[in-house]
């Protein structure tokens, strides 16, 4: 790929060009590969995205009872996130207002207050400081501005019991950046008539490769059948394990970096795609939990919800894959070639006992990190991490494919052009010499 040209027709060095570059006429949209490997690129991503955008924190699930809270740690930030004895959700920055010390040690559970190991502040579930050691010693209205309790974040709000969280106080509303994307969380959420529900614990595990790349191939149908062939091959020798539907979908930006692709695929989805595998009483029981979506949403939006496949990606790095099962994925850099990634199953809390046997079984089976798909993706990832080695001599990646159709299909990478786009946007990349143009074909 040939790098672009100043006016006097001479090549630009790489420095100056624009990390994104896009040829409308042409139909080429190219990503520059040091956005890959440049800590100074990293160091700017966590100023301008990871610090400006709506994050996932966690799930309405996770907090059922007062006094339950989970930590998490969110763009590097410790993160205490707990529903008080009220019942209100709150996400508190997990840092003790004496000396810094981190408040609680513990991953998850109940508690009706927090105490710091350090000094021994103790906390409410709602951040509000309770009691201090040696409390004679302070003056009596020590904390009446509140500077003493645990620190709020900015921004919180939920939406479809997805908790998200924001660093700046001034950013959007949670709806209007959602955008797009709120008709297919409603899909998902949609599943369950009482709650959407994680099942299980947290899958934990690092890639040695830029987080971008990750995001690339969640929203990515172009890799699947060959990438995911030992999949495809395993379903087509087990007897039963497919039904006779073809790969087809589309590709969708969903504004604001979001994007989706929606497709059929053979697979048995327990919510409710049947396949001979599950036997007669999975027919029976898929096709009541039909039923009752058609009685719910009418018998086209029930259709889309059960047969229909989603990947989902809302930015910056936030996946929902509806697929054979449903996983909820974050990941964050750790360094320019690296980063940690957090699963979670997710799944109609009143499903019967025979639909979250076959799902969980779909979830670790293709989704988990000890599965078919993920090794295969961690894989192609770090091949390309380590292919950008070259990056000198080979400085683009293309990510054109149905950049010139007014409809793509969903194995075409309109889905990775919005991210692009909304990337740039946020970092503010260099701008490009004249001759470009810098948008996605939105």
């Amino acid at each position: 790929m040939n790098a672009p040209v100043n006016p006097d027709s001479k090549p630009i060095p790489l420095s100056e060009l624009p990390v994104v570059w896009t040829d409308k006429e042409k139909h080429r949209f190219k990503v520059a590969r040091r956005s890959f490997v440049d800590p100074d690129i990293l160091k700017t991503e966590y100023e301008t995205i990871f610090s400006k955008c709506w994050l996932y924190l966690g799930h309405e699930s996770e907090l059922v009872k007062p006094g339950d809270f989970v930590t998490r740690i969110v763009a590097k930030r410790s993160i205490l996130f707990t529903r008080d004895a009220s019942g209100k959700i709150n996400a508190m920055f997990n840092t003790c207002p004496h000396r810094g010390a981190q408040v609680c040690r513990e991953r998850k559970g109940n508690a009706k207050s927090f105490q710091c190991f350090y000094h021994g502040w103790v906390f409410g579930s709602d951040g509000k400081l309770k009691s201090q050691p040696g409390s004679e010693c302070y003056p009596d209205d020590f904390n009446a501005d509140g500077d003493a309790n645990l620190v709020a974040v900015p921004r919180l709000d939920s939406y479809r019991g997805f908790w998200f969280i924001c660093f700046d106080a001034g950013v959007q509303s949670l709806p209007d950046y959602l955008a797009g994307a709120k008709e297919w969380i409603d899909i998902v959420a949609d599943q369950s008539e009482t709650m959407m529900t994680l099942v299980g614990g947290t899958q934990e595990y690092q890639i040695r490769a830029n987080w971008k790349l990750l995001t690339e191939n969640s929203i990515d149908g172009y890799h699947a059948i060959n990438t995911h062939a030992t999949y495809v091959d395993y379903l087509k020798n087990s007897q039963g394990s497919m039904s006779p539907v073809p790969f087809e979908g589309t590709g969708y930006d969903l504004g604001n970096g979001h994007a989706v692709i929606e497709y059929r695929a053979p697979w048995g989805r327990p919510v409710a795609q049947w396949i001979p595998l599950w036997g007669e009483e999975g027919k029976v029981e898929l096709s009541k939990v039909h039923a009752r979506l058609v009685e719910r949403f009418g018998q086209e939006r029930a259709d889309r919800i059960a047969y229909s496949n989603r990947n989902m990606f809302i930015f910056p790095n936030l996946v929902i894959n509806d697929i054979m099962a449903i996983t909820v994925r974050t990941y964050y850099p750790t360094a320019p070639d690296a980063m940690q990634v957090f699963g979670w199953a997710l799944a109609p809390n009143e499903e019967s006992a025979w639909a979250r046997k076959y799902r969980l079984s779909n979830f670790l089976e293709f989704l988990g990190p000890g599965g078919f798909a993920t090794p295969d993706d961690v894989e192609a990832l770090e091949q390309c991490q380590r292919g950008f080695e070259a990056m000198l001599e080979a400085p683009w990646s293309d990510i054109s494919k149905g950049m010139k159709k007014e409809r793509v299909n969903y194995d075409d990478e309109l889905q990775m052009r919005a991210f692009w786009t909304q990337w740039q946007a946020c970092t503010k990349a260099t701008a490009a010499p004249s001759k470009a143009s810098t948008t996605g074909d939105r």
